[in-house]
């Protein structure tokens, strides 16, 4: 998800772009080091007013005029400088003219002014870090938005842009995917490094742990590598000195030469120096600012001055990356480096200058060259270390002294299930106080409403489709407010990271990556930010084997549907262990989707599990007010949009034809009834009773929402469904909380005004069949009830999750998707129904749960036969080749 404020509306383009004859303003300079200097000491700087003469003979070079002066570029240095049109600049023109009584020319005069002033004084800032660092809490403070902050790596997937103003300059801080490196190994690390290549920031904002130093300043030596300019933000420097450890960050920031500023983002420590020596780093007016040269010993720096020969002369190159880190990646045979390079007409050359002084180099430290260029630069950090930084004399930390019970070996997973059963039974007890005075308030408000209008369509759809529709499912927010308050908890404390890790064996033996827990857990939330958080896992495989798997995970959208059955049926038998059915009952389809896919499409083992374990925070109560904030602001906007129109819609469709010609001759007995003077008062309006609630049936039936119902129906009536429930099935595909909005549009007919409150529960329990072989029979039973929210649990998800696959695996995958989990959805509903449809809920549940330990138990059987059968002769383990383990080997 990006998340972008921005005063710059202009459309940029490059320099080389601009056609013979047109003028342009100046708004960002890319390239670095002497290249760039050399441009703005030319003029080139944000702001000027550039105008194209001519091109060359064969278009290259091109002249320019910029400060009174004429300046020819290469068509390859022109595209280092990013500017706005003179037909962007008429079409901000034509925009100020429409808001202003001034004539054109004074217009375009102000408006060239607004977009010079803008550019001299725009900051880009990048927010670059590892995972847990404190990069959003930091990007949250500064800014003001409300991004969330977890306590686990990979929160943020994708870019969020922040835009506010300081000392006179618009700042644009835009907050990176927290990575470890820039190496091409995970999506993230590509992301980071691609926007930081091809944007080129103004300044780079490195946040780093202080609390874990060695491992964090890796990445560091790699923006040294890559020539930005940059501020250090030491972050979390407040658990450093509670350790007891010293850091003279005077000194460090003297050996890297830029910046570094102590922080504790959390508690909005540093934010105002750390934003002060970003604007001093931008006017070059900050004396700490150097660029240094990490010296790698005098093998490897050999090494990179005889592969940078070679890439020196190609000035297109090298006016876009540095030849040193050009040289270093090529020595490393960075595939993205490659990439770049293979238009070069020497590309062959600079291979084979590269591939001698990596075999050189492997051959004498008898590694390879990854791990040569890492060992050298945790040399240097070692020591740069061992010159500033003073361990404290403390023993095991105490924020990892939890580990001992939450992560032991046998307590681990009671403490785990117990917590998960707890943030169940609290959404639906405690939520249900204020969900009872909601849906009062509603209640009471489609009263009025009706009260205070004329009898009318515009009347029934007011009440009936707005308010009933959308009232049925906003009830529902403490419950989800709750539940994303649970979830919070266990990011920001850093215990989903420790359920990752207690699931790791378990995830691999079912074929999901260990890390791919903490985004089929975010799937209980909602599963478009789970399916954009398996940008976590580095593998393409373990990526679409979880976007798969988590659209089984029980979203918040389902669990209305859950809410309003287990009230309406099973209120008073255990309601926290028929939910935690479902939610259990989504997580083994989880497993056995992965299961297939292991076994078919993504054959062959799963990467290494590799994870930060970060140490337990208390979570800040501003942090967990924002979540649930933001959560609320979310679903109220959901409310508002998508369920609101889709209310209307699904009420237009049952509300017309309002006659048909059952109808009608129900009108004929209502209009006989009500001449009919040889009856009682009392039975004539029992009778009128009668008549008017078939004649709202008729309608209904009748209805185009009925129509289409009844055309599906006989897909659904194996399954125990009716025809409104098949429509109310069928209109949850673009949101699972609009299946609510219509069962309480299709099943309100006939009730009274004054039982609103219990209108849609009392409709369901009272319901009845009017036709068929069923007639007379109550249409839900705890059966029905069950097997209804066994579909919605198991078929596809909404059109928000299905866009979120096709964006990150392809539409193939999302195709796919709804295919599998449609049929998986029928199947399994069809023999629940047909199996258990004379039970009751105990039977139920009682059968479900020892299904899945039957389920489960088959699957560890087989997999232990599999070991002796074909595994390690040793140890029966499967991981090796030839019959013998790695372990054993």
């Amino acid at each position: 998800m990006e998340t972008e404020i921005n005063t710059n509306q202009e459309k940029r383009v490059h320099l080389s772009d601009v056609k013979t004859g047109e003028q342009c303003v100046i708004v960002k300079l890319h390239g670095h080091g002497s290249f760039r200097h050399r441009l703005m000491e030319m003029g080139f700087v944000r702001g000027e007013k550039v105008r194209v003469l001519k091109n060359a003979p064969l278009s290259d070079p091109i002249e320019y005029e910029i400060m009174q002066s004429h300046v020819s570029l290469r068509r390859s240095e022109a595209e280092q400088i990013e500017v706005v049109t003179q037909e962007e600049l008429q079409r901000l023109y034509i925009e100020k003219a429409q808001q202003s009584d001034g004539t054109f020319e004074e217009n375009a005069e102000l408006s060239l002014k607004h977009i010079e002033g803008t550019s001299k004084n725009s900051i880009t800032v990048a927010l670059v870090g590892n995972p847990n660092c404190g990069k959003t809490s930091f990007f949250n403070h500064a800014t003001g938005l409300r991004e969330k902050v977890g306590n686990y790596g990979g929160v943020t997937v994708d870019i969020k842009v922040g835009t506010f103003h300081r000392n006179g300059y618009v700042i644009n801080l835009v907050d990176l995917p927290g990575t470890y490196s820039l190496t091409a190994f995970s999506s993230e690390e590509m992301y980071v490094r691609q926007y930081l290549t091809t944007q080129n920031p103004d300044v780079i904002l490195d946040i780093v742990d202080a609390s874990n130093l060695e491992r964090n300043l890796l990445l560091t030596t790699q923006l040294i590598d890559m020539n930005h300019r940059v501020v250090m933000a030491l972050n979390m420097y407040d658990e450093l000195e509670k350790k007891g450890d010293t850091l003279d960050y005077k000194a460090l920031e003297t050996m890297l030469g830029f910046p570094i500023i102590p922080t504790s983002a959390h508690k909005g420590i540093g934010i105002n120096e750390v934003l002060d020596s970003i604007i001093g780093v931008f006017e070059e007016q900050n004396g700490k600012t150097k660029h240094i040269h990490i010296n790698y010993g005098a093998n490897i720096e050999t090494a990179i001055d005889e592969v940078k020969k070679v890439i020196l002369p190609h000035k297109d190159i090298t006016d876009r990356f540095t030849p040193r880190y050009l040289s270093i990646k090529l020595l490393e045979n960075d595939s993205v480096v490659l990439e770049h390079l293979k238009s070069q007409s020497d590309y062959e050359q600079m291979l084979k200058v590269a591939a001698e002084n990596r075999e050189k180099l492997e051959k004498e430290y008898q590694e390879d060259i990854s791990s040569i260029i890492s060992n050298a630069k945790y040399g240097f950090i070692k020591g740069a270390l061992r010159e500033t930084f003073v361990e404290g004399n403390h023993k095991e930390r105490l924020a990892y002294s939890v580990d001992n019970v939450l992560t032991h070996r046998w307590l681990g997973f009671p403490v785990l299930i117990f917590f998960l059963w707890l943030m169940f039974q609290v959404t639906f007890t405690l939520g249900n106080y204020p969900m009872e005075w909601i849906e009062a308030g509603i209640s009471a408000l489609g009263e009025l409403a009706r009260n205070m209008m004329p009898e009318g369509p515009l009347t029934d759809m007011i009440v009936d489709g707005i308010i009933g529709g959308v009232g049925g499912v906003i009830v529902f927010l403490p419950n989800i407010i709750i539940l994303f308050l649970f979830i919070s908890l266990m990011e920001d404390t850093g215990y989903m990271a420790r359920a990752a890790f207690l699931m790791d064996k378990l995830m691999h033996g079912v074929g999901l990556h260990g890390k791919a827990f903490i985004p089929l857990l975010m799937g209980f939330g909602c599963g478009v930010p789970a399916i954009m958080g398996t940008r976590i896992l580095e593998s393409r495989k373990d990526r679409i084997t979880t976007m798969l798997a988590v659209p089984f995970m029980s979203c918040s959208a389902r669990l209305p549907v859950y809410l309003l059955f287990v009230g309406a049926f099973f209120q008073h038998n255990h309601p926290g262990l028929v939910m935690l059915s479902l939610y259990l009952i989504g997580v083994l389809f989880a497993i056995i989707t992965a299961l297939l896919l292991k076994r078919t499409v993504f054959k062959g083992e799963s990467d290494q599990f590799v994870m930060e374990l970060p140490p337990y925070r208390i979570p800040t109560l501003r942090n967990a007010l924002v979540h649930m904030w933001d959560k609320s602001v979310l679903y109220l906007k959901k409310m508002g949009t998508v369920i609101l129109l889709a209310s209307i819609i699904i009420w237009a469709l049952q509300y017309f034809p309002t006659h048909n010609e059952n109808t009608n001759q129900y009108d004929a007995q209502i209009e006989e009834l009500a001449a009919n003077t040889s009856i009682s008062e009392e039975e004539k309006e029992e009778q009128m009773g009668t008549l008017n609630l078939l004649r709202a049936n008729a309608q209904t039936e009748g209805s185009y929402m009925g129509q289409l119902g009844k055309c599906i129906e006989p897909v659904f009536r194996p399954l125990g469904f009716d025809w409104k429930m098949s429509a109310s099935i069928l209109t949850g595909a673009a949101a699972k909380e609009v299946i609510v909005a219509s069962m309480g549009i299709l099943y309100q007919a006939g009730e009274d005004v004054d039982e609103e409150s219990e209108e849609l529960v009392t409709a369901l329990k009272t319901q009845k069949y009017t036709s068929g072989d069923k007639v007379g029979q109550n249409v839900f039973t705890p059966v029905v009830a069950y097997a209804f929210m066994l579909f919605v649990l198991l078929y596809f998800p909404c059109i928000a999750a299905l866009t979120a696959i096709a964006k990150e695996a392809g539409w193939k995958w999302m195709l796919f998707c709804v295919i599998y989990t449609t049929i998986i959805a029928w199947i399994m509903t069809f023999l629940f129904y047909q199996c258990f449809g004379a039970g009751n809920w105990q039977t139920i549940v009682i059968g479900l749960i020892v299904a899945i330990i039957i389920i489960l138990a088959s699957v560890r059987l087989y997999k232990i036969a599999k070991g002796k059968a074909g595994g390690c002769a040793s140890c029966g383990k499967t991981s090796g080749k030839n019959g013998c383990c790695s372990s054993c080997k």
